[in-house]
């Protein structure tokens, strides 16, 4: 288990000063280098290139897969352009490391060897991204597009490879530059402005809302807007080009260290946009229990309980959820919650999570037919408007979902016929195809008025 970040306190300043301090210190060295060429010593040693490229590659290729898996469980823009830089960076520091001489390529690879500034320039084009504000329409619109996004930049970076490979020009014509020139110097230096911006507005946030991953994207946008300008100057295999790849590593290695302090769980919400933190949902919840498992647990050992509960699991209720389109938000023992539209792109939630529901109890009700003393399943279905977003602190964090609407849907499934699937009214005035019969008004216990519950039957 891991801590929180601290919460900013009046030595916040102080920290924050020592920390500016250090990270001038690479382009204080930088300058000296550059001032007594004498101490830019040359130091050409092939295998320590590849495996310390290989290594920040491969640091991103992980932080990739973890940000870009949380976009999508969360359908949120910010993480998904962090994720995109990851992607970004690990794919053309890859190339990078395979222009070691002797490693793929029997000499140096124009394409490949300049491949590393290119990607760190892509990187920071995310990076901007991300930090920019993208609440509202302009994030929607961008997961809804990331899929073309994700893969035109494979695309890009294959395309990359072919003609590195092919000696395809531009990529493929000549000896790699000593030092940045001409078309190199711009990303270079737009590449600077971007991290810079990044910094700005990383900070901001992270002033705003203290975690360790902010701050280590603060700190990582610093030393690659660092390691930019290292690019820009540093000649091959002298001790100014090594600055450059040693401060990219250490870049990575900060983010990367920075989420694995945080609580694993929901490890990225600090990047999280407001609507997917704390923001309100027209969804469908459905909650399955099992009828007479107290009663079946007492009569059974642990291990036939456990697995009674792992063949209904295996077979039917998290494999139903997901062929639905829904996400399982958790399981509590036998109980099991479910959730249709928490990302606002399901605008038939209802539908969806009702005929989940049916297929559940088919499901459920094939596996109880050949165990007859196994318990049954009873489904409550509810719609209606929920806050969805991170709850939790230190020790423990979770994204899930309050209001009336869950708890109904909780009250409604202890009210359901063994078997079968109880609706709230909301769902079923979503349904007007549906096929139900009344169970009547019930008293549910923390609501004013009785709720009309229906038995679904079908929906057509």
């Amino acid at each position: 288990m891991v801590s929180e970040a601290p919460a900013l306190t009046a030595a916040t300043p102080l920290r924050l000063r020592a920390v500016a301090v250090l990270l001038a210190l690479p382009l204080l060295g930088l300058v000296l280098l550059l001032g007594e060429p004498r101490l830019d010593v040359h130091w050409e040693h092939h295998p320590s290139h590849f495996w310390l490229v290989l290594t920040a590659a491969a640091l991103n290729a992980g932080l990739a897969v973890a940000t870009g898996s949380s976009a999508r469980r969360r359908g949120d823009a910010r993480v998904f352009l962090v994720s995109m830089a990851f992607l970004c960076a690990a794919g053309f520091l890859g190339l990078h490391a395979l222009a070691t001489p002797g490693v793929l390529l029997a000499g140096s690879n124009h394409g490949f060897a300049i491949a590393t500034p290119v990607g760190l320039f892509g990187a920071a084009l995310f990076a901007a991204a991300a930090s920019a504000p993208l609440s509202g329409e302009r994030g929607r619109a961008i997961i809804r597009r990331a899929a073309w996004i994700q893969w035109g930049l494979v695309a890009v970076m294959a395309l990359w490879a072919t003609m590195s490979l092919g000696e395809i020009a531009p990529l493929g014509a000549g000896t790699p530059p000593e030092r940045a020139t001409g078309p190199l110097v711009v990303p270079a230096a737009l590449g600077v402005a971007l991290y810079a911006f990044a910094v700005v507005r990383f900070l901001r946030l992270a002033r705003a809302h203290p975690s360790n991953v902010l701050l280590g994207m603060v700190v990582g946008c610093a030393l690659l807007g660092e390691a930019m300008v290292a690019v820009a100057f540093g000649r091959n295999w002298h001790a100014t080009w090594w600055e450059w790849h040693l401060l990219m590593l250490a870049a990575f290695a900060v983010i990367a260290w920075s989420a694995h302090r945080e609580w694993h769980e929901e490890r990225w919400s600090a990047l999280y946009l407001p609507d997917t933190a704390a923001g309100t949902r027209e969804v469908t919840v459905l909650f399955a229990d099992l009828q007479g498992f107290t009663s079946f647990s007492e009569r059974h050992r642990p291990r036939e309980v456990s697995e009674m509960l792992n063949e209904y699991f295996e077979r039917a209720i998290p494999p139903i959820v997901e062929r639905h389109g829904g996400e399982v938000d958790r399981l509590i023992g036998d109980a099991v919650m479910a959730v249709w539209g928490r990302r606002g792109d399901q605008p038939d939630h209802a539908e969806r999570a009702a005929r989940a529901a049916l297929d559940i109890q088919r499901a459920t009700g094939e596996v109880s037919a050949a165990h007859p003393d196994w318990p049954r399943f009873r489904v409550g279905v509810n719609s209606g408007e929920v806050l969805v977003g991170v709850l939790g602190a230190a020790g423990g964090r979770t994204h899930t979902m309050i209001g009336d609407a869950v708890n109904l849907a909780a009250r409604l499934e202890a009210q359901a016929p063994v078997g079968g699937v109880a609706i709230g009214p909301e769902t079923l005035r979503r349904l007007p195809h549906a096929r139900t019969e009344p169970l009547g008004s019930l008293r549910v216990k923390g609501k004013a008025e009785p709720v009309e519950a229906h038995r679904l039957l079908e929906v057509d």
